[in-house]
């Protein structure tokens, strides 16, 4: 049987060739080889117990079968052995469903406290942009400065999720604090700056966008768990509430399905009569 070294060779030409991002090859491979040094095993040679104790495992140690390493191990096995051609594999994977869950949304003065919150204008315009324009924390991450118009009052979001680009409109004030921090942070090539162990300028990572973004939300004494994500939900269901319609707003999140910009229709106070209990109107009459 081939090693995993050759097994992660054939999983990357795979992946890239179909398109899929290079997260996506890395979730694969960390939950497979974490897979094949727990059971110290070849993994295209397990038997269907084995590999469904090693999932109830993971199960019962992340509570929920859509946890991210559960969902990443699953998936990264269905993709091996479709290239292995491993259709004869003795265990059924399980299916993943995502949790119902609505998603944490912000109010406009929440989203105050926490923009006014930080020291630093670069974490400030971090999360500006996160909420002013509903980016995904990797499209952030990714922002190069030649990525801004701000002539046309555009952002050039390239290869999002799912290799697609589009734009996204910038506002009056996120251009001033654009200017200013580029005059005053002097970023090179990345719009945000991290730096390598070698002390070389490297883009910010997914980890400092969403520390900057929990000690904002610490120091703005708001209780709801933020996230960067989290402003992304929080700046669609704005849209929303502000009278952006459903098909304009896939298009600005950018989003494949409507089906999953429809999802916020449920959290969104749109100017539609809103519901009340008929207990309410029950005994309306009697009111003095």
């Amino acid at each position: 049987m081939p090693n995993f070294s050759t097994q992660y060779k054939k999983l990357r030409r795979s992946i890239e060739v179909s398109g899929k991002s290079q997260s996506t090859l890395n979730n694969y491979a960390r939950c497979l080889a974490h897979m094949g040094l727990y059971l110290q095993h070849d993994l295209l040679d397990l038997d269907d117990e084995v590999i469904l104790d090693y999932l109830h495992h993971l199960k019962q140690k992340h509570k929920t079968p859509s946890e991210g390493f559960f969902k990443h191990t699953v998936y990264g096995l269905r993709y091996l052995y479709r290239i292995y051609e491993r259709s004869d594999s003795r265990v059924i994977l399980p299916s993943i469903e995502r949790a119902k869950k609505l998603p944490v949304v912000l109010s406009q003065q929440e989203v105050k406290m926490l923009l006014k919150a930080p020291k630093l204008l670069k974490h400030r315009l971090i999360l500006a942009l996160l909420y002013g324009c509903g980016l995904r924390n990797f499209e952030l991450c990714r922002l190069k400065i030649t990525d801004l118009d701000l002539h046309r009052k555009v952002l050039h979001v390239r290869q999002g999720k799912g290799r697609k680009d589009r734009y996204v409109p910038l506002c009056e004030m996120l251009i001033r604090g654009i200017d200013t921090y580029l005059q005053a942070e002097k970023p090179v090539e990345y719009l945000f700056n991290g730096k390598s162990r070698t002390g070389d300028y490297t883009a910010l990572t997914a980890r400092g966008v969403q520390w900057a973004t929990r000690e904002a939300r610490r120091l703005s004494g708001i209780n709801k768990q933020v996230t960067a994500h989290c402003l992304r939900h929080t700046y669609a269901t704005h849209l929303l509430e502000m009278g952006t319609d459903i098909v304009t707003l896939k298009e600005l999140l950018g989003h494949a399905n409507i089906q999953t910009t429809m999802e916020y229709l449920h959290v969104a106070q749109l100017s539609r009569k809103k519901p009340f209990s008929p207990l309410e109107k029950l005994y309306e009459d009697r009111r003095p």
